[in-house]
């Protein structure tokens, strides 16, 4: 089955080795002379076919190594050497199918990207029970089941109370992640053991997966620079195999040196070596939860020599924190954040937000009533009898100054009662008593500090924060993570000015704001933080990380720099080997047939080496050791004597 699909898919190697078994079937029982001719004829049909394909790629301005082969096998043929010239035709009209097959190999991860897409959902009527329908009509608000070992079709949140699944198709994280009931759960997530309810929150056009989808169809689309180099470097290495093979037929007046010489200059390492290298970098990529839009990106990514990136939702988590509460003496810090939290679980603001799950993190959250929200002030609620007023020190506290300072045990508290840079205060009362200040703050990533560390230890040439924040507010992050430079106060187009000005190229941009999108296009290397980042941020980038990880973006310079070497030395290799075999050939003493047949030895010899792409160097396993032991430090398991809190 799979021979007749290679012949259908490839009819011309069919022709070859058809010709190849009536030549040997004449060679024994035919008249003399008959194989030659058949063999002959087949072998110079196929070259004339290759010489119009390669006039064609001439005048579309594509140059290659195809006039080697072509002549190649008409030498053979005249010097007698037909069957080497049927060897030459093989790995001419095999090529397309080797590249083929190496390709598919390199880029699997992105194959089973595609192949996973979701095609159908189980949605719920109305009147009970469930009907099989296209992806395609799933809408917003529809309520959908996905049964055990199953993948979500759209975008969704969780409706059961809980469900355990397996991002790492989205994500490169391997580990299963636990969701609970209102939990967002993405399309082309893996369903545990239990089946769980979900409500659909997109269509499957504006869902996470057919975003992964569109970004892989353009990157196998897609063609690197470097390639199209290769391609010019085919123009030497086609004057060099005729000057070797003219001076071999000149030096010995022997025409069979010409064809002995030519038979193992073919062109698969400049043809093959270098795409196969860059789809199986990319196809490690998506493994990592790493989308290149294109194998260009590849080759910025190995040269790059400057990170800039946003702050909020970039090198911060991009959503406030608390980070100390501030007491009065006679006060309990769960007490009063206990407190304030069930005022604030009445108002929608993310401070509000905040501080209730700070407080739901230490124990029970009282209820309160009466409440009322005064806008840009605060929010009043009576909590066990008491009235408790959080906000601003005058609406809280008319009477109070300057708020609480810290007498709250060290790990609580900030030492002061004004906040820093890049702080914010909310301030709770009782009856109109001062009794606490919580602060909140944009907290750094866990990662950040590292991550901007191993880049400067790979060589980067600067780090670079650009954001709009506040000037005191940028350079407090950037002191805490080791940045080399801050601008602050930018605009959208302030930021693609900053960009483009930058001394040290390529750039390398990362963001995932809907006002990043117009700088990361701008920068040579543009990364969007996929799995919180807007759809203009997507978009606009050319890499796209999946897990919200900032510790992603050395491994993508790893990553291209691996590409890189691997593509030069498959097409060294190749270019290499074929230049001895030249010279041997050169001498006499390898026959033509034998260097046929040795051409495809270093044909495959390009091809396995440029799969060691889809590997990953020892930089980048020393990276990935790395930053898993410093993940442990930052989040170490609780010990057994001592319970965690």
């Amino acid at each position: 089955m799979q021979v007749r699909r290679g012949i259908r898919d490839y009819p011309a190697v069919g022709v070859v080795l058809l010709t190849a078994l009536v030549g040997i079937v004449l060679e024994v029982t035919g008249p003399p002379g008959a194989a030659r001719w058949v063999v002959s004829a087949v072998a110079l049909g196929i070259a004339a076919l290759q010489l119009r394909g390669m006039v064609a790629d001439l005048r579309a301005g594509t140059y290659g190594v195809d006039v080697l082969a072509v002549t190649a096998v008409v030498s053979t043929v005249a010097v007698g050497e037909y069957w080497a010239a049927l060897v030459v035709c093989l790995m001419l009209t095999g090529g397309e199918a080797l590249e083929d097959y190496a390709s598919a190999r390199a880029g699997r991860e992105l194959t089973s990207l595609l192949e996973r897409a979701p095609s159908v959902a189980l949605r719920e009527l109305d009147g009970g029970g469930t009907e099989r329908v296209d992806v395609a009509v799933v809408r917003p608000g529809d309520r959908l089941v996905v049964r055990p070992h199953e993948v979500v079709p759209v975008d969704t949140v969780l409706d059961s109370d809980d469900g355990v699944f397996d991002e790492s198709s989205l994500t490169g994280e391997s580990l299963p992640v636990e969701r609970v009931r209102g939990d967002r759960v993405l399309s082309g997530a893996l369903n545990g053991a239990a089946a769980v309810r979900l409500v659909a929150t997109a269509t499957a056009a504006d869902s996470q997966y057919q975003r992964i989808v569109t970004l892989v169809k353009e990157a196998q689309e897609s063609r690197a620079p470097f390639v199209r180099l290769a391609d010019r470097v085919a123009v030497p290495f086609t004057l060099t195999a005729f000057l070797i093979a003219g001076l071999a037929w000149g030096l010995s007046g022997d025409p069979l040196r010409f064809a002995q010489v030519l038979v193992v200059a073919t062109p698969c390492p400049l043809i093959i070596a270098a795409p196969v290298a860059f789809m199986a970098g990319m196809s490690r990529g998506a493994r990592g939860g790493m989308i290149v839009k294109d194998a260009g990106t590849l080759e910025q990514l190995s040269k790059v020599r400057t990170v800039a990136f946003d702050k909020t939702g970039t090198l911060t988590h991009g959503r406030p924190e608390v980070v100390a509460v501030h007491v009065v003496p006679a006060a309990r810090v769960e007490e009063v954040l206990a407190a304030a939290a069930a005022v604030e679980a009445w108002s929608a603001h993310p401070l509000a937000r905040a501080v209730v799950a700070a407080a739901r993190e230490r124990g029970e959250v009282p209820v309160a009533t009466d409440a009322r929200e005064v806008p840009a002030h605060g929010v009043e609620a009576v909590v066990e009898g008491t009235l408790v007023r959080v906000g601003k020190l005058a609406f809280a506290a008319p009477g109070a100054a300057g708020g609480v300072a810290a007498s709250s045990p060290p790990e609580e508290s900030a030492a002061t009662s004004s906040a820093p840079a890049g702080h914010t205060q909310v301030h709770v009362s009782r009856d109109g008593l001062l009794v606490g200040t919580i602060v909140l703050a944009d907290v750094v990533r866990a990662e950040t500090t590292g991550t901007l560390a191993q880049l400067h230890r790979m060589g980067i040439a600067r780090t670079v924060m650009l954001t709009g924040d506040a000037e005191g507010t940028a350079r407090r992050v950037a002191a805490q993570v080791g940045l080399d430079d801050v601008r602050a106060g930018l605009l959208p187009e302030d930021k693609v000015t900053a960009v483009t000005g930058l001394p040290d190229r390529p750039v390398l941009m990362v963001g995932d704001g809907v006002n990043d999108a117009p700088v990361l296009a701008a920068a040579d290397v543009g990364v969007a933080m996929g799995a919180r980042g807007s759809a203009a941020a997507v978009e606009s980038a050319d890499v796209v990380v999946m897990l919200d990880d900032l510790a992603r973006v050395p491994r993508l310079v790893l990553l291209g720099r691996h590409t890189m070497r691997v593509a030069w030395q498959a097409i060294a290799i190749g270019v290499g080997l074929s230049v001895v075999l030249m010279l041997v050939g050169a001498t006499g003493r390898m026959p033509a047939f034998v260097g046929a047949w040795m051409q495809e030895v270093v044909d495959l010899a390009c091809i396995l080496w440029a799969l060691l792409a889809a590997r990953p160097s020892a930089a980048e396993r020393a990276l990935t050791e790395e930053q898993t032991r410093g993940a442990a430090d930052q989040h170490p398991a609780p010990s057994p004597a001592t319970p965690s809190t």
